[in-house]
């Protein structure tokens, strides 16, 4: 990619492509933590029975792209919250998550504009199908923890689409929303902040990074440093 382009304060361009209206797309994807909402939940959930050190470190270290398996990592991470109460999440939910800034606002000009809107996410179900309802979105894409007796188990539970959301799962989940819509690899966006968002950003036509790890900001079309998400729409008018 070449150098970028400060376009106005904390946000900056590279490589754009042609279409510059919303009306040129016609599917928007989002990863969760850390995108949509303010929290990476996993975090927060370690955070709730005293482990958030032990299971960050991990996060931020998978996110940065250090550690290049993230099936593992994860795996890892969930292992940690064995014995948790479910109640966690929901605590997590109510106590710990807000949408990001410009959040509401450019998911309704997506919608408004015709696009669907999807959220492919590493993170787990219960916070995705809650955000799915609250925000209006098409579909979503990610991980179910095993519960038994209202404990967590420390273990993920596979579902029909395969074992775990990675970066893989995440491009393949939009591929084929694309497919089932009849739209092309140039018509749909991404938006995203860590390594695991890279694979889908990387085959959509329009790739943004919110507030990201370095690598996956050098390696989109648009980087909003500061402000809110849809400051995106400075860029790709509505």
């Amino acid at each position: 990619m070449t150098d970028m382009t400060l376009h106005s304060p904390g946000l900056w361009t590279q490589n754009l492509p042609s279409q510059r209206r919303l009306s040129n797309y016609k599917l928007i994807a989002f990863d969760m933590d850390s995108t949509l909402i303010n929290i990476e939940c996993i975090d927060e959930i370690a955070g709730m029975v005293g482990l958030q050190q032990e299971v960050s470190v991990i996060t931020e270290a998978a996110m940065r792209g250090e550690i290049t398996d993230y099936k593992e990592s994860l795996r890892r991470r969930v292992a940690l919250l064995k014995g948790a109460p479910s109640s966690a999440l929901e605590q997590v939910f109510e106590q710990r998550l807000e949408l990001n800034p410009g959040v509401k606002n450019l998911i309704a000009k997506c919608q408004t504009a015709g696009l669907r809107t999807l959220i492919v996410s590493g993170g787990f179900d219960y916070f995705t199908d809650r955000l799915k309802i609250m925000l209006g979105i098409y579909a979503t894409r990610s991980n179910k923890l095993e519960i038994i007796d209202d404990m967590l188990t420390g273990r993920l539970l596979d579902q029909e689409w395969g074992d775990i959301c990675d970066g893989e799962e995440k491009k393949r989940m939009v591929q084929i929303t694309c497919e089932s819509l009849g739209a092309r690899a140039n018509q749909c966006i991404a938006v995203g902040d860590g390594s695991n968002d890279l694979p889908m950003m990387a085959w959509c036509g329009l790739s943004v990074a919110y507030k990201a790890k370095p690598n996956v900001r050098l390696a989109a079309n648009i980087a909003i440093d500061s402000g809110g998400l849809d400051r995106m729409l400075e860029i790709i008018k509505a």
